[in-house]
């Protein structure tokens, strides 16, 4: 019993310990020479990168983020070998590990705890735990983006989306923890949204428009091009214009 807690715990930090890698602040540290955190949103996460640096930033971004969401609850799989633990436990512990992801990549250990949102660290933790219903999400989720062009308004969408899917698979939705998990994720991801809200109500919420190119090369003040995006500045400025 004593080893199955210790397991299990060691598991729920391991997945702490992978949610925390910032791959956003890496990436734009190593490759674009600037802390992401101190632009666009201040978030470090594939929308900021993408509203910030473009496509080509914000790709593997993405992907990381999906994958050590997805690699912290699939190494979970290892306790169904403990006989002391039921199907019922693997489920528990697996909504534990996608907390512990997400927690990691809004509080990152390794990036000062200064994060972002974990919407991407959700998506694939959940893919991780019934990937049928992370699919759906992500369907709602293009279809809400390719319509309105609002990240944030996509995200929250898809989150609300999530316990309406959950409720109607056979699968799992006579597992109550999962019930009750995916309406904590849809509460949660209104509550970390809260700002962009207010922006979509007053109608200053920035749009991605994800097949239209982008140019995020801005003039330096000796009137050369650079490639680090001004400080404070909206998606909007270094977006081409269009009439």
């Amino acid at each position: 019993m004593i080893l199955t807690i210790y397991t299990a715990t060691t598991m729920i930090i391991i997945a702490y310990l992978l949610g925390s890698i910032p791959s956003a602040v890496w990436i734009g540290k190593k490759y674009y020479g600037i802390d992401i955190r101190e632009y666009g949103s201040k978030n470090a996460g594939t929308t900021n990168m993408l509203r910030v640096l473009g496509k080509r930033a914000a790709a593997p971004v993405f992907i990381l983020d999906f994958l050590k969401g997805f690699v912290a609850v699939t190494i979970i799989e290892l306790m169904q070998y403990d006989d002391l633990i039921g199907a019922n436990d693997l489920i528990n512990l697996k909504i534990g590990a996608v907390f512990a992801a997400v927690l990691g990549h809004i509080f990152p250990i390794f990036a000062g705890f200064r994060g972002g949102k974990g919407v991407a660290t959700l998506v694939g933790a959940v893919t991780g735990i019934y990937p049928p219903v992370a699919m759906l999400c992500f369907g709602v989720w293009l279809i809400v983006l390719m319509i309105f062009h609002y990240v944030s308004l996509a995200s929250m969408v898809a989150g609300c989306c999530f316990p309406v899917f959950t409720l109607i698979s056979p699968k799992v939705n006579g597992s109550i923890p999962f019930v009750v998990f995916s309406f904590v994720i849809a509460i949660l991801l209104i509550y970390t949204h809260r700002k962009n809200i207010e922006r979509l109500k007053a109608g200053t919420e920035s749009k991605i428009y994800i097949w239209k190119p982008r140019n995020v090369k801005i003039k330096s003040e000796a009137g050369g091009a650079s490639d680090k995006p001004a400080a404070g500045t909206r998606p909007e400025d270094n977006a081409p214009k269009s009439e």
